[in-house]
């Protein structure tokens, strides 16, 4: 005898299985879909800032820097300054603005770029006293991002004649500032040696501030 097959709910005569009923389908999809929703979007997110929050208090925060009691600033983003008596950051495309960072993105072979790129050498080497040719690169060019808070070794250098006549002091002083400020390739390998252009400036301010309280030594 031949094996065929039968559905137990099956109407007697009819050949016909069943129709499948896809609320079953429907629970599961709904279930999937609400704990993707709060593992996804609520759990991995607050396991996220809670790590961070707890390993990298100071980086999750912004690595923001206060003085007095007062945020000036963070490490990770530039700002300008255009007083004699401090160190000039990068130019910006984005005007300082953490919101809007952005680049140029003009070629190199751009003409704008290149008049661009020669006036500003003009101006710093004119500002700075030295010859347009001794003007390093990361002072007249922008960077990707237009917040690059660092500026390389040479670009300080150039500037700490201008900074110490301004400010009246030692070069010597401002030249240990420097160095004391310049931040090494991490782990020994990654990027360039690099000066980090706020706290190298609230230096410059703490040490001024120390000069005028310090008292006065009478003959």
């Amino acid at each position: 005898m031949p094996f065929q097959h039968t559905f137990p709910d099956a109407v007697p005569g009819n050949s016909q299985p069943p129709a499948v009923s896809d609320q079953g389908l429907l629970r599961g999809a709904i279930g999937l879909a609400l704990a993707s929703l709060l593992g996804f979007g609520l759990l991995y997110p607050l396991a996220g800032v809670g790590l961070g929050q707890a390993l990298f208090p100071h980086t999750a925060n912004g690595s923001l820097i206060e003085r007095d009691g007062r945020v000036v600033g963070s490490s990770l983003v530039a700002q300008p300054f255009d007083d004699a008596r401090y160190f000039q950051s990068r130019p910006s495309a984005a005007g300082f603005n953490p919101m809007a960072v952005s680049g140029s993105n003009q070629a190199r072979t751009n003409p704008d770029l290149r008049q661009r790129i020669e006036q500003a050498r003009a101006t710093v080497a004119a500002r700075e006293g030295v010859d347009p040719a001794a003007v390093p690169g990361d002072l007249v060019t922008q960077s990707g991002g237009g917040i690059d808070p660092h500026i390389s070794p040479e670009t300080a250098a150039i500037q700490i004649e201008r900074v110490a006549r301004a400010r009246g002091i030692d070069r010597k002083r401002v030249e240990g500032l420097v160095a004391r400020h310049t931040e090494q390739p991490q782990f020994g390998l990654l990027g360039q040696p690099r000066v980090q252009v706020l706290t190298l400036n609230l230096a410059l301010d703490a040490l001024a501030d120390a000069q005028t309280q310090a008292p006065s030594v009478k003959p």
